[in-house]
């Protein structure tokens, strides 16, 4: 189990993240971009913004951790985060994930690191 400020601090520790606040709860950005929300829809839950293939692989290594978002935006790889089931290496790989998608690559390439983290 991690706690909403567990999901807070690991999505804020990556390079450029900030937090704003989205249909009243907080998200996480990246030059602007949503990689991550938390609180919705309720505050057992976070949602990171993956690749089709990057979900379909959590899903089934973790089931009780990872589902998708229902309808259309999940079909399109949002992902909840279930907090109550969810371990911090999971989710920060997830995040790293969310943040890579969005991220621009003149940023990816100064942190090349992170490529080798998800």
């Amino acid at each position: 189990m991690i706690t909403a400020e567990d999901f807070r601090r690991l999505a804020l520790s990556l390079p450029e993240a900030s937090e704003q606040s989205h249909m009243g709860h907080p998200d996480f950005r990246v030059r602007g971009k949503i990689f991550s929300t938390l609180g919705y829809p309720d505050d057992s839950c976070g949602m990171v913004a993956l690749l089709h293939a990057q979900q379909d692989a959590l899903l089934h290594a973790k089931p009780d951790c990872f589902a998708p978002v229902p309808g259309g935006w999940g079909r399109r790889g949002a992902t909840y985060v279930n907090l109550r089931e969810a371990d911090e290496e999971s989710v920060y790989d997830a995040l790293v994930m969310a943040w890579q998608n969005k991220a621009p690559k003149s940023l990816l390439k100064l942190h090349p690191s992170l490529w080798s983290a998800a």
